[in-house]
């Protein structure tokens, strides 16, 4: 099975952008995807057309829209249909923020996440933290019921110093927080690998970059969007890794491959 999550920071202008056209020429481990888990869609289901996705062979197999019009949101399509979806994660607030999307295939249940930013202040900061501490709760509970678990998406924070351009200038950071960071750990010493880093330990490549000072074109990025892995499926693990060459959104697609 081969997986893209993809930020596309809006998806009708990632698809305006060329998303459908990359995403036909793209292959990975010799196939072209089978799963597609895009954050921050930005919008409705019906205000999207998806037609250049379905000419590609993908349906939609869930979408979780935030309340609040053009915010968050995300979205996951795929080539065969799950067995279950499910929106949210059981938390109100969060839910209402469209944030976390399950999908079960046979024993494979897979996550499609965009976790909350605190760059806009303290009060979101506040937020933030909290929803780690209740996504944590909740995604350790899951694991005991489908230990086959794979939590993929954007996590805003960047865990180790090799994983953004800049850690000194950016040490009081939102995303690369002591706190943030922490809890990274923990959640990487809690039965879940971080696919890129298992596969590439040393390597230093990037999967956001903001939009100011040619960043991107510089390469002074931040590695925030992630695959989990869990215990149960770590052996299965065949490949992850960034295609920087696709230029729809301020972020990059990572990839992941797994022998199922």
């Amino acid at each position: 099975m081969r997986i893209l999550s993809y930020n596309v920071n809006g998806i009708r202008a990632a698809l305006k952008n060329g998303l459908a056209d990359w995403l036909k020429a793209a292959i990975f481990e010799g196939q072209p995807f089978d799963v597609l888990c895009f954050q921050e869609v930005k919008a409705l289901q019906e205000q999207v057309d998806l037609a250049p996705l379905e000419q590609l062979g993908y349906q939609l197999v869930g979408w979780f829209a935030a309340e609040k019009k053009g915010y968050s949101g995300v979205a996951t399509f795929a080539r065969v249909s799950p067995d279950l979806m499910v929106q949210g994660f059981g938390v109100p607030f969060f839910d209402g923020e469209g944030r976390v999307l399950r999908t079960d295939f046979g024993e494979l249940t897979l996550l499609n996440c965009y976790f909350p930013s605190g760059t806009s202040g303290e009060v979101r900061q506040t937020v933030k933290m909290q929803f780690l501490d209740d996504f944590y709760k909740f995604a350790l509970e899951l694991r005991t019921l489908r230990p086959k678990l794979i939590i993929c998406g954007d996590y805003n924070i960047a865990h180790t110093p090799t994983d953004i351009h800049d850690p000194v200038g950016n040490k009081k950071s939102s995303g690369f927080l002591p706190e943030e960071r922490a809890w990274m750990t923990g959640w990487f010493n809690s039965g879940f690998s971080d696919a890129f880093r298992t596969r590439h330990p040393d390597l230093v490549e990037y999967s956001w970059w903001t939009y100011r000072a040619n960043a991107r074109t510089n390469n002074k990025g931040w590695r925030i969007d992630y695959f989990s892995v869990s215990e149960a499926l770590a052996s299965k693990l065949i490949n992850c890794r960034h295609f920087n060459d696709a230029i729809h959104s301020d972020h990059c697609p990572l990839g992941l491959a797994l022998d199922i």
